[in-house]
């Protein structure tokens, strides 16, 4: 196991800068995603940390040695990738050897490390087998076996997951935890889903080209996003955005955009307080827009249903109010349709604020 650190890393491919001065601490043991939209970096500092990239500046350390100039083979990674790369002409057992008879392990050492890796991913029946015969998960578990048969320091994913259905990629995310949590191997897992992310991570580097947004845990980067790209991304739906401005009325601060207003919670006002006759954004996750139908006596203003996606317990409904459209994840008990007008109102405790000129989460 070992701790990777990143120190002012920056990664160019002429004029194109992928990776913009990043510094990250990844703590021995970890499970560490790296997210974001595709085009942002993840894959670019996972070839890098690997050994397979230079970096263009910073340094790299691994349990404090940098090892910028430490080829590939030598910095004791193993990578998994998203097509498997396995050989094809070779049995299961024999692609879990490759490794350790490239590195020159003693047969019976082999033998006993291969048993021990396939017993471990349930796949010791498949050991005769050739990769073409498994499915897309049993083929995923040998990439895998892979490289857990070389106890590396540090195991580099690049989205491994993303060829498999919908129901196998979540049977195998709980596979890879219940992995991480046996071996407690740090883990640097590249992924562009966000859902993916938040099962999985113990910490999230939320990225956008090439640049560091977030750094934090899942649950930190849900509820404490530190700007409106954070916000936006993780979430499903994403977090409604309003912008607006905070006024004084009554003796009280208010979140003004057109005729709607709405009271920032109390404990927010002391941080919002500067921004009194400015611009501000506010933010309200779906599920803490409240909806209700007419002539139910709820409190709130009118609004009319755009879209209904029903999700059996849940429904995301698109709704249309002054002139935006947001988006409420509310029980399917709430009997709606395209073109109901509803009553819509807001989570006060749970309101986000954003600096409007720089995004940031005040």
């Amino acid at each position: 196991m070992a701790k990777v650190v990143l120190q002012n890393l920056s990664k160019s491919y002429g004029d194109v800068l992928a990776v913009d001065d990043l510094t990250l601490e990844m703590a021995d043991g970890k499970f560490v995603v790296l997210l974001g939209p595709s085009g942002c970096g993840k894959t670019t500092i996972l070839n890098v940390i690997a050994g397979l990239l230079e970096p263009s500046e910073g340094a790299i350390l691994i349990d404090d040695v940098d090892v910028r100039f430490v080829p590939a083979h030598r910095r004791n990674m193993a990578m998994v990738f998203q097509s498997y790369a396995l050989y094809s002409h070779l049995r299961v057992y024999d692609n879990l050897a490759f490794p350790l008879r490239m590195m020159k392990f003693p047969k019976t050492k082999v033998e006993e490390k291969v048993h021990w890796a396939a017993k471990l991913l349930n796949i010791s029946e498949l050991l005769n087998r050739k990769p073409r015969e498994l499915s897309g998960g049993q083929r995923q578990r040998v990439a895998l076996g892979r490289a857990i048969v070389r106890e590396p320091w540090a195991f580099l994913m690049d989205e491994p997951l993303s060829n498999l259905d919908a129901a196998l990629r979540q049977e195998m995310r709980a596979e890879l935890k219940k992995l991480h949590r046996h071996l407690e191997t740090t883990t640097i897992y590249v992924t562009h889903d966000q859902l993916e992310a938040m099962n999985m991570a113990d910490e999230i580097a939320l990225l956008r080209d090439g640049l560091l947004q977030q750094y934090d845990s899942p649950y930190a980067i849900y509820h404490e996003p530190a700007n409106t790209f954070v916000a936006k991304f993780v979430g499903s739906p994403p977090m409604n955005l309003i912008p607006g401005t905070l006024v004084r009325q009554d003796g009280r601060l208010r979140f003004r955009y057109r005729e709607f207003q709405v009271d920032p919670p109390s404990e927010l006002l002391k941080r919002i307080e500067p921004y009194q006759d400015g611009d501000i954004i506010l933010g309200v996750r779906p599920e803490d827009v409240v909806v209700g139908a007419p002539g139910t006596g709820d409190d709130g203003v009118p609004a009319k249903v755009l879209l209904q996606e029903p999700f059996g317990a849940d429904q995301v409904l698109e709704l249309s109010f002054e002139d935006l459209s947001l988006m409420a994840r509310t029980s399917s008990v709430l009997r709606v349709g395209m073109g109901d007008q509803v009553q819509m109102g807001l989570q006060t405790d749970n309101l986000f604020f954003f600096d409007a000129a720089t995004e940031r989460a005040i």
